[in-house]
């Protein structure tokens, strides 16, 4: 039943209205997402919507470069890379006279609402259009082209935009469209380049895009975990050469038979002078006389298939952007939707492009320290934890604690485990603690699986799937003795657990027994790593966002076997438990029709009304000759429709995979024929995405950080020991909307539900009418949190630790 202070978008009416989208600047992958969402939310909505072809050339040449689109427009769309409706520098849109006529152009059509996705000089254009709209309209009136009463119709023309570029260089948001597909393709050909280099003790300069950004090459060092990295916002000191080549010996004389040097292409010193791939090559050849080699990644890190965060980023935000136009009045600001954490905001627009313009100015005056911030919380927190990585002392010396931390890995094995393991025992390392490492799990810890683990010992992790150190489900009660007889064996301090919802139980299990055990009475961080993405405290777990992506790709593949098959339904079994994250995170990335999980309960009348919703869609389909033809693909065959239905693997004791599959093939005979798939473990493998291992790398530093401050506050010098019993002592560090929190698991308690393991409230069940929508089903959906402007500092306030 709809609360009183629940605000519905049924009350927004799109009718009468006309909305035009198009792509300008530089591509990215992921605008076919946000176009797809625009199109579809808008038909929603009973709007008329246009693509405008070719960006902003398209709108001055006007014809049939503007064109009004079907909901089967957009159909097949969602992974494909680049922009179906083109992008075109225009000259023309730059004057006056070129404006003149894209306003023409638009009025004929009545469009008075623009959704423009591109960069901060695609924005721009659009914010001074709209500014000269009704000047332009009534010169138009003057010359005679338009009457008097459409100058009053479309009087004013509302904007809104969603950031499409990969090198995440607009102010206002954490991330852009496409930077994280980029991310994926740099750390694809570095994974790869990776086993070359090992073979023969190779040295490879990477240079990647961002001229003026350096976030592309900051992000993927984190993520490879680079020897050395050149940006343009955090240039070299004086001497940097000698140091990059005292760092690479040491590595050298560690035994490691590789090292990595990523520059980006932008790159300086601190006189300003520029740093290319080749200078460094030349450099470390000079100098060492190493095997090194060059690879300029170009072109491709704008190539390939959106990343699964891409796709559903640029759903949400395609879904805001009709609603922001919507909602829009002639006083409201043009405005950007944007990220902000995990939450979508909306920003003035000329206020984020000034911000990002003040970056470049501080660039040009080398104020380097202001450029950073202004970049961002995110961009900074990136860079902190890469120095914090990068020490450039010698490992001998540095600072000693005489306190001792034990990392392990809990529950089951999830991607970015490991690069959370490595940036903990480097980082614990640099602050001067002795760092230990258990094998598999408590149980592990109670048999004395414990060892002592160096700086060198983690070298090359991030890239490793599952868990180098062993994990295992078994929670620490049955051990409670032989645990606390190890800790007292190896002097621990602190405990740092990865791991799943077994990890966070047993940190419970842990803190209550601090009243029998004072060996309990230490600081205790637990981080969240389970692919099934279940733990209360946080909205993200490491390994998630590789699992969906394994999802993804598997539904890709799926709908490209099935190219050649007409009327197909296709069931998908994800893992998850109780927890329908990845169903319907997965689903929303892969353009499934339903997704059924636990969480929202389904009966045999729901299961009736979508395969008879599947039935009318497939009929009209085949009746209409449905097939994508844009532009970009008028040579290729018709595609046809190829339905995805997602299922949690516990959503429904009764209604299994098998049930639903035999429910489908019955009822849709003669209509399609049904295919089921069970992805199984597949989910659980593979190497990490460049998101869970940025995200994973990040987080235990900062868990790293917090344990240090805790040891220091808790240590008791008259004792010589630690003696931590308060509850802010055993904390998991969780991402809760904007930022990344230290909350005491004994308070999480009430946030959770022990039975079916699983958070009482779960942030992304409030983004499952997107799904829904997209897939043409009538819903309900609350846009409480959407629709309030806020400004661009209050969007970067701090917290006490800020956003990852």
């Amino acid at each position: 039943m709809a609360q009183p202070d629940r605000k519905l978008f049924e009350n927004l009416s799109g009718k009468g209205k006309a909305i035009g989208v198009l792509t300008s600047g530089g591509d990215a992958q992921g605008m076919n997402a946000a176009v797809r969402a625009v199109v579809r939310m808008g038909i929603y909505v009973q709007a008329k919507v246009y693509f405008i072809y070719e960006g902003y050339q398209g709108m001055v040449d006007g014809g049939d470069n503007i064109e009004e689109v079907s909901w089967e427009s957009v159909s097949s769309i969602l992974q494909v890379g680049g922009t179906v409706i083109g992008s075109a520098r225009c000259k023309a849109f730059r004057t006056r006279e070129g404006r003149l006529q894209a306003a023409y152009n638009l009025v004929q059509r009545g469009i008075t609402n623009l959704c423009v996705i591109g960069g901060d000089g695609s924005l721009t254009g659009a914010n001074l259009f709209r500014e000269e709209w009704s000047g332009l309209l009534d010169e138009l009136m003057q010359n005679g082209k338009i009457e008097a009463e459409a100058t009053r119709e479309y009087a004013h023309l509302n904007i809104v935009g969603m950031v499409g570029s990969i090198d995440n260089d607009f102010c206002g948001t954490d991330m852009t469209i496409g930077t994280d597909s980029a991310l994926h393709r740099i750390i694809e050909v570095v994974d790869a380049i990776m086993t070359t280099a090992q073979s023969h003790q190779r040295t490879f300069v990477l240079e990647v895009m961002g001229r003026h950004c350096g976030y592309l090459a900051l992000v993927s060092a984190l993520a490879c975990g680079a020897d050395w990295v050149f940006i343009p916002e955090y240039p070299p000191e004086e001497g940097w050469e000698d140091m990059m080549c005292n760092k690479l010996s040491e590595n050298r004389a560690r035994k490691k038979r590789l090292n990595i040097i990523i520059v980006s292409e932008g790159a300086i010193d601190c006189h300003n002078k520029a740093i290319t791939s080749d200078m460094v090559k030349d450099l470390v050849v000079k100098r060492l006389g190493f095997d090194t080699r060059v690879t300029i990644l170009g072109h491709v890190q704008r190539g390939g298939t959106p990343s699964a965060f891409d796709r559903i980023l640029a759903s949400r935000m395609g879904v805001d952007c009709v609603l922001a136009l919507l909602e829009a009045t002639p006083e409201t600001p043009a405005c950007v939707v944007s990220l902000c954490g995990n939450q979508a905001v909306r920003l003035p627009l000329m206020e984020c492009v000034q911000m990002t313009q003040e970056v470049q100015k501080a660039m040009d005056e080398r104020r380097f320290d202001d450029a950073v911030r202004l970049r961002g919380r995110s961009f900074e927190n990136n860079l902190n934890t890469y120095k914090l990585l990068s020490h450039k002392k010698n490992v001998a010396d540095l600072p000693k604690s005489n306190f001792t931390v034990a990392v392990l890995n809990v529950g089951a094995p999830a991607a970015g485990m490991n690069a959370a393991v490595r940036s903990a025992v480097r980082v614990g390392i640099t602050e001067g603690h002795k760092m230990l490492a258990v094998n598999d799990g408590f149980e592990g810890f109670a048999k004395g699986q414990i060892k002592d683990i160096k700086w060198g010992d983690v070298g090359g992790w991030t890239g490793q799937g599952g868990s180098l150190l062993g994990t295992k489900r078994t929670l620490p009660a049955k051990y409670f003795d032989k645990i606390a007889e190890q800790i007292r064996t190896h002097k621990i301090n602190a405990l740092l657990v990865i791991g799943g919802f077994e990890a966070f139980e047993s940190m419970v299990q842990l803190a209550e027994a601090r009243g029998i055990y004072e060996e309990y009475c230490i600081p205790m961080c637990v981080l969240p790593a389970t692919i099934s993405n279940n733990v209360p405290g946080t909205d993200l777990s490491l390994g998630a966002d590789t699992a969906l992506n394994a999802i993804m790709e598997t539904c890709d593949r799926i709908k490209q076997s099935a190219s050649g098959t007409k009327r197909r339904v296709f069931i998908i079994e994800t893992m998850g438990g109780y927890c329908g994250y990845l169903a319907n995170m997965g689903g929303l990335a892969a353009g499934a029709d339903a997704a059924y999980i636990f969480e929202e309960s389904f009966d045999i009348r729901e299961l009736q009304a979508n395969v008879e919703h599947l039935t009318e869609k497939m009929k009209t389909s085949i009746q209409r000759g449905l097939v994508l033809r844009p532009r970009l693909f008028i040579d290729q065959p018709p595609i046809q429709t190829t339905p995805r239905l997602l299922r949690n693997e516990n959503s429904n004791e009764n209604y299994t995979t098998d049930f639903i599959y035999q429910l489908y093939s019955e009822e849709g005979r003669g209509v399609f024929d049904c295919r089921k798939n069970v992805l199984g473990h597949m989910q659980q493998g593979g190497a990490p995405s460049p998101f869970d291992r940025n995200f994973g790398t990040k987080i235990s530093a900062k868990a790293v950080q917090w344990i240090s401050k805790k040891l220091k506050e808790t240590y008791r010098k008259d004792e010589g020991r630690v003696f931590a019993n308060t509850d802010d002592s055993v904390c998991l560090l969780g991402m809760r909307r904007r930022n990344l929190l230290f909350q005491p698991v004994t308070q999480l308690k009430d946030e959770t539900d022990f039975k079916h393991r699983i958070p009482k409230e779960q942030w992304w069940l409030k983004m499952r009418p997107l799904m829904k929508i997209l897939a043409k089903y009538k819903t309900s959906y609350d846009i409480s949190d959407a629709g309030k402007l806020e400004h661009v500092n209050m969007c970067r306030r701090k917290d006490e630790t800020g956003p990852i």
